[in-house]
């Protein structure tokens, strides 16, 4: 079973993941659009600011100027005895101020505009933190729908893509990789909304102020867009290792925690810690790489944004000197520059998040785009008592090219037990597949009375069946849950009568709560012989018309298989059933019994007349008993 794929694969396509993302956002456009208009609000408030701030800085500077000086003279009275007296370069910067000889600060004014910035910014907040808070809901509403449909497309998967694939990887493509997505759009997508909105209306104001100096400003953009491209396509590829090495690592805890009886059984400890810490190594080297070269891209910024600060100070300040500009306004300009240069470093900080989101999303796209089972038709249904069953023609590969089922034909009449015997590989829980429709036929025809189950809807389908398999299922809960979960809406008499009939009820009654007796996911509380009973009582409560045992006793004592054998023939009566036994004991009162070779039926009849035959039955039959044996696990 592979868990993944090529370790050093580049990340496929990030714009399509991106695109396919955003589609998820189309059902809040209307909450969406409302905050867009918010956060555009509360950036023109929040930009806005430094301009009303340098009108204050100039009242200041102003009113100094003019406390400083002799009252009764104008403004332009003082310039022009500055520049009389030779003194130009003082003249030309007191041209910019609005002051008045004699006159200090204006501090009902300067309140004002103090008041006003203090409107604006706390304005600003107020919006942004209501669209922060519409952006969540967003977000949670959008991943509860892909994980939604992630669930949806998985109940319609087939068994082939499931068998093919490690659990623990699609688990963690379920929880880790939906879970990073939301995170990335939760984060990223309010800063990629305010960031824009606060480049837009910066580069605006600093127009406004200086057009000369907003050049300078601009110089760094593209040179900033330069650097962030390449480092991240440098990061890239490693965020794709570092998710499908984190699906890997899960895989290989799964796996551990469910079989670390076999791990320590066969002394395989340091091999499974081996392979543990392989994959573990490979993904921290993966986190390590992605986090570091994307890292660089904010430093990077913030030396760029430097360079910037100091060519705009130096230029800004040879234009105060000259006349040129105001000191407020230098003040608002170098202000802006360092909010301008901040969203661009926030969007090229943001590259490594939204990689990582990408490389997730892709993952999550693989499992979405996988293709789903063969829709049902719906075009025919089961008579109300379905019991007959036959196979016809019926071809079956796994892999094309490769059959496990060569030409079957088998006909079983209502009420009949069938039993499937075979070496380990002739196709007998292969046949149980197709009937069930876990996998479809390549070609030919299975019936039940008479209707091909191609036709017939899934849900349908297998409402007719119950099946009591050599794994036992049993779910964290009480027993008399896990009986109930064979019907619907089953009371506690139902079930404890499914149990009496079954001959469960007595050893049920031993434990110490009974029926209300917890047991674990795992049923580590309860023998392999009891699960399986209890797994009998729930198929006898679904009450289904036909029956399927698959080496239903191959995991229990002798004494124990007495009880189950009992069970089952109880279970059995009056169904339609299929045995899947490399016992041969546990199936001599069967009514026909098939033999199956290289998915090919070799023989048919009953115990007695198979013996008599002295064909493959008979061969099989003198092995096991002669202490040869056969294997103890079906194909």
């Amino acid at each position: 079973m592979s868990r993944g794929v090529d370790p050093t694969r580049r990340s496929r396509d990030v714009k399509g993941a991106v695109k396919r993302t955003v589609a998820y956002l189309r059902p809040e456009r209307t909450a969406l659009i409302i905050v867009v208009a918010l956060m555009a609000l509360a950036v023109a408030a929040q930009v806005y600011g430094p301009k009303v701030l340098g009108q204050g800085t100039n009242l200041i500077v102003a009113g100094m100027v003019g406390r400083s000086m002799p009252a009764g003279a104008t403004a332009e009275q003082v310039i022009a005895g500055l520049r009389a007296a030779g003194e130009q370069r003082m003249a030309d910067a007191l041209s910019t101020m609005d002051f008045t000889p004699g006159v200090g600060i204006d501090t009902g004014q300067l309140a004002r505009v103090l008041g006003l910035a203090l409107v604006l910014y706390v304005a600003s907040t107020l919006l942004m933190w209501i669209s922060s808070r519409m952006i969540a809901g967003i977000v949670q509403r959008s991943g509860y729908r892909l994980r939604a449909q992630v669930n949806e497309h998985i109940d319609a998967l087939p068994l082939s893509y499931l068998d093919s694939h490690a659990r623990g990887d699609l688990l963690s493509r379920v929880t880790n990789d939906i879970d990073n997505l939301t995170q990335t759009l939760q984060q990223s997508l309010s800063q990629i909304i305010q960031s824009v909105f606060t480049v837009v209306g910066i580069l605006a104001m600093m127009v406004w102020i200086s057009w000369e100096l907003s050049l300078i400003a601009l110089i760094v953009v593209p040179v900033a867009l330069i650097a962030t491209a390449l480092i991240a396509k440098r990061a890239q590829p490693h965020f794709g290792t570092q998710w499908r090495a984190t699906g890997e690592v899960g895989a290989i805890v799964e796996e551990s925690f469910t079989g670390h009886e076999i791990i320590a059984a066969y002394g395989l400890q340091s091999a499974s810690e081996a392979d543990f810490a392989k994959h573990n190594e490979e993904l921290a080297n993966a986190v390590y790489r992605s986090q570091f070269i994307s890292g660089t891209i904010m430093p990077t910024m913030n030396l760029l944004s430097n360079i910037s600060y100091v060519l705009i100070a130096v230029v800004g300040g040879i234009r105060i000197a000259n006349g040129q500009m105001n000191v407020g306004d230098i003040q608002a300009f170098i202000q802006y520059s360092r909010q301008f240069n901040q969203p661009l470093a926030q969007l090229g900080s943001m590259v490594n998040l939204i990689q990582s989101g990408a490389a997730s999303a892709e993952r999550i796209f693989d499992l979405l785009d996988a293709p789903e089972q063969r829709p049902d038709t719906s075009a025919a249904h089961l008579p109300p008592n379905a019991r007959g069953v036959s196979f016809e023609h019926v071809r079956f590969s796994y892999k094309p090219g490769v059959e496990v089922i060569r030409d079957l034909s088998l006909t079983v009449e209502p009420g009949q037990t069938v039993a499937i015997v075979g070496p380990t590989g002739a196709g007998k829980t292969t046949l149980v597949n197709l009937l069930m429709r876990f996998y479809e036929v390549d070609s030919g025809h299975i019936r039940i009375d008479g209707i091909d189950i191609a036709d017939v809807d899934r849900d349908e389908l297998r409402e007719r069946f119950g099946m009591v398999l050599q794994d036992t299922w049993l779910f964290e809960g009480t027993i008399a849950d896990n009986i109930a979960f064979g019907k619907a809406g089953a009371s506690r008499a139902d079930v404890e009568a499914a149990a009496v009939d079954t001959g469960v009820d007595a050893m049920i009654r031993t434990l110490p709560e009974g029926y209300d007796t917890v047991i674990s996911e795992e049923a580590e509380t309860i023998s392999a012989g009891e699960k399986q009973l209890i797994t009998i009582a729930r198929a006898f409560l679904a009450d289904p018309q036909i029956l399927i045992l698959d080496e239903a006793t191959s995991s229990v004592d002798t004494r124990t298989e007495m009880l189950v054998q009992q069970a089952m023939t109880r279970l059995r009566a009056g169904r339609t059933g299929f045995i899947i036994a490399h016992r041969l004991s546990t199936i001599r009162d069967a009514d026909v019994i098939v033999v199956m070779e290289d998915g090919d039926v070799v023989e048919t009849g009953n115990h007695d007349s198979l013996l008599a035959a002295g064909g493959h039955y008979a061969n099989l039959y003198q092995a096991q008993f002669a202490g040869i044996g056969m294997g103890e696990a079906d194909d």
